[in-house]
């Protein structure tokens, strides 16, 4: 089976810079090397949304810019579009990159001449130039400052102008990293919503986005991957990463008339009664299933109005991961 992106077995190290002082204190200590990936194996399918979840330092931006052809690996093979990053030239035509502190633009042009700069640079015919950013700024919503400097851009509309960049040469592949990390929360609502409808639902991008915002990888990847020190530790749609590690059973139960106490094999969480109706969130303990919950509630008589299980939430989830990483470190 072929991807549109696939790791195997990436490893990266980098040496550590070292201060002007500890080169005159201690100019013969050894360099620190950090192994930023250490055996990473990933495959994006095409016309997915992936998110790379992890903490600061977890590998996520090494891994992007070595699918960029930013960075060389030290060991393993990464393929893009069915191309190895060392065919640099073949592989840049099959991705746009998207970062969020892009510091690339001219910032007295307004979008259209930036636009129209870097579409030579990716050599998007000239003919088509005009038509071609004439329809992604309509589509990023920037036709009305268009001509206006770039400096004078909000963060959220210099984002849209790099995602547009990106989108010049109409490259099947998207690289993300952090997009939405310095957008105030509208702003950051528009771009999830641009990307999952507009670039992965009607155009059929591939999309590699990493980020440390659980809430934007639950809100639209149809997988997530869990990095953390330089491995993937979890990989699964986002119901599944939820789940990893989870041994809780969780309940939400709305119950009448109000019994004075209610026993069975679970522990209470939460307990609120309201206009004659009693509210519980409760835990089952180890080995119970929900029968044994609702059966001694029957017997005396009580209404279950409502029963909800309360799934696992992708923050516990990556809290375990996190835990468990730890735990073996």
């Amino acid at each position: 089976m072929s991807y549109a992106i696939e790791a195997t077995d990436l490893e990266k190290t980098f040496v550590k810079a070292r201060s002007i002082r500890e080169l005159l204190t201690q100019p013969f200590r050894r360099a620190e090397r950090i192994d930023a990936l250490r055996g990473v194996d990933l495959q994006v399918d095409e016309g997915e949304i992936l998110s790379l979840l992890g903490p600061n330092g977890a590998g996520k931006t090494t891994l992007l810019k070595i699918f960029s052809c930013l960075v060389i690996p030290d060991h393993g093979r990464a393929i893009v579009g069915g191309r190895d990053t060392r065919q640099e030239n073949a592989v840049k035509r099959t991705i746009g990159l998207v970062q969020s502190d892009e510091r690339s633009f001219y910032w007295r042009l307004s979008a259209r001449e930036n636009l129209r700069f870097f579409a030579r640079l990716y050599d998007v015919p000239i003919r088509e130039t005009e038509s071609r950013i004439e329809e992604l700024l309509g589509r990023v919503e920037l036709l009305h400052a268009a001509d206006r400097p770039f400096s004078g851009y909000s963060s959220g509309m210099k984002q849209r102008v790099t995602i547009a960049r990106a989108l010049l040469h109409d490259p099947p592949i998207l690289l993300m990293d952090e997009p939405t990390r310095s957008l105030d929360p509208a702003a950051s609502l528009a771009l999830r919503k641009f990307v999952r409808d507009e670039l992965s639902r009607r155009d059929g991008k591939t999309i590699l986005l990493a980020t440390h915002d659980l809430r934007e990888a639950e809100a639209i990847s149809d997988r997530v991957a869990v990095l953390v020190r330089g491995r993937v530790r979890q990989i699964g749609t986002v119901s599944e990463v939820r789940r990893w590690g989870a041994r809780e059973q969780l309940y939400r139960l709305e119950v009448d008339p109000v019994p004075d106490r209610i026993e069975g094999p679970f522990r209470a969480l939460e307990d609120e009664t309201d206009g004659g109706v009693r509210r519980l969130t409760v835990v089952l303990e180890e080995g119970a299933r929900l029968d044994d919950l609702l059966r001694p509630l029957i017997g005396a008589g009580i209404r279950i109005r409502v029963c909800d299980r309360i799934e696992p939430d992708l923050e516990g989830a990556f809290s375990r991961i996190l835990e468990s990483e730890t735990e073996e470190a």
